[in-house]
C-alpha cells in the first residue's frame, strides 16, 4: 500500500512524497514529459525535510528593497502581495476570452479565496514567487 503525504504542483508537473515500503520514503516527480524518483531512509528523509525548511526560511527572509508591481495576468504561485496582511498567490487562471485573471490567494491563517482582475491590473508585490521550471 502506497500512502502519499504531500503533493506539490509546479510547472505542469507534480512532486509526490510517499511511503512505498517499510522504511522507504519516495520522492517522485512527474513532469508530463517523464518522471523521476528517489528513495530515502527515514533518517535521510528527515534530513532532507529539515534542509528544505531551512532553505524555505532563508528564501522567505530575502528582503526586497522596493516592492514591484506586476500585471494580474503575470502573477505566479508564491507571489506575496504588498500590504498590512500577508496574502500569497496560490494559483492564477487567465481567461483571455474575457480578459480576466482569476487569482486564488492564501492568507497566513490558511484561508483561501479567489478574486478576479482585469488582466492588465497592476498588483503591488512585496516578494516574487519562484519561476516555474519547464
Amino acid at each position: 500500500m502506497v500512502v502519499a503525504y504531500a503533493v506539490a504542483e509546479q510547472g505542469g508537473g507534480a512532486t509526490t512524497v510517499s511511503v512505498v515500503a517499510d522504511g522507504v520514503v519516495r520522492v517522485s516527480r512527474d513532469a508530463g514529459d517523464g518522471s523521476a524518483a528517489a528513495d530515502f531512509s527515514p533518517a535521510q528523509a528527515r534530513e532532507l525535510a529539515a534542509a528544505l525548511v531551512r532553505a524555505a526560511g532563508e528564501a522567505e527572509s530575502v528582503v526586497v528593497t522596493d516592492p514591484v508591481s506586476v500585471k494580474a495576468q503575470d502573477l505566479r504561485r508564491g507571489d506575496v502581495r504588498d500590504g498590512e496582511r500577508s496574502m500569497t498567490v496560490d494559483r492564477v487562471k487567465v481567461d483571455e476570452a474575457i480578459s480576466t485573471a482569476h487569482v486564488t490567494w492564501k492568507s497566513d491563517a490558511g484561508r483561501a479565496w479567489t478574486q478576479s482582475y482585469a488582466m492588465d491590473t497592476e498588483i503591488r508585490l512585496k516578494r516574487r514567487g519562484p519561476r516555474s521550471a519547464g
